[in-house]
């Protein structure tokens, strides 16, 4: 798994990760693979003895996981057999109309910076371990992207993501996921917009690591500004600051 990128030598020391208990954290985990499709409906999760290897505990800690999640209807235990992922009934998905217009793209930017700023500042106050990995494994690939002057709107939405489960308050997440092909129409046109001979890939790797840090850090006020700035510059670069009148 990528590793976080290496803090600068004037970057003062991270503040510790708030301390989550293994248990909770093995229990994130599972759940998180349950939601992403790692562990399907019906599929029998790893052995006890296997996820206390690969997490690194012991098998009472990953015991008190999965009561956890058995108890909230997630898994079901079968006698002899192990656990197993329990299907859910379907749900209503939470969705929004397509984008159809240019307007339609300013207004997810408009969007966005009422929810993802907050998402950073959540991100910054609650982040374990396992969060900040995944922010900077998302920050890795931009980062081999911009050095191949290449941009991967794909991890730019991962990065953007993985902030919104690291707030630890599910609506952010699944309002970013109903979002993800609007949002997407959005990256592209602005990836594109900062290749060429006078490349803004660099600056705009700059503003995602400073948003990186900020979360490391601990620092939930500079986590905000950093995400809005980020949200509101990307818009600007796309519209080249000409913004259109949505009251028409």
């Amino acid at each position: 798994m990528p590793s976080a990128l290496p803090a600068r030598p004037e970057e003062a020391p991270p503040a510790p990760v708030r301390p989550a208990g293994r248990a909770d954290g093995i229990y994130r985990a599972i759940l998180s693979g349950i939601g992403d499709g790692t562990y399907a409906a019906n599929a029998r999760l790893p052995s006890e003895n296997d996820l206390a290897t690969r997490f690194g505990v012991s098998r009472p800690v990953v015991r008190a996981a999965l009561d956890r999640l058995r108890q909230e209807g997630a898994i079901v235990s079968r006698q002899g057999a192990g656990s197993f992922v329990k299907p859910r009934e379907a749900a209503p998905a939470l969705g929004f109309a397509p984008v159809e217009s240019i307007a339609d793209i300013q207004r997810c930017y408009e969007f966005r910076l009422t929810i993802e700023p907050e998402a950073a500042f959540h991100a910054a106050a609650r982040r374990d371990a396992a969060a900040l990995e995944r922010i900077a494994a998302a920050l890795e690939l931009l980062n081999t992207a911009t050095r191949q002057e290449q941009h991967r709107d794909d991890a730019d939405f991962a990065f953007h993501h993985a902030i919104a489960e690291a707030a630890n308050n599910h609506y952010y997440a699944a309002s970013m996921r109903a979002l993800q092909s609007h949002i997407a129409v959005g990256m592209k046109i602005h990836g594109l917009a900062l290749l060429g001979p006078n490349s803004g890939l660099r600056g705009v790797l700059e503003e995602h690591r400073g948003i990186f840090l900020a979360i490391r850090d601990g620092d939930p006020e500079a986590a905000r500004a950093r995400m809005a700035a980020h949200v509101r510059s990307s818009r600007d670069r796309l519209f080249e600051g000409r913004l259109l009148d949505l009251s028409l």
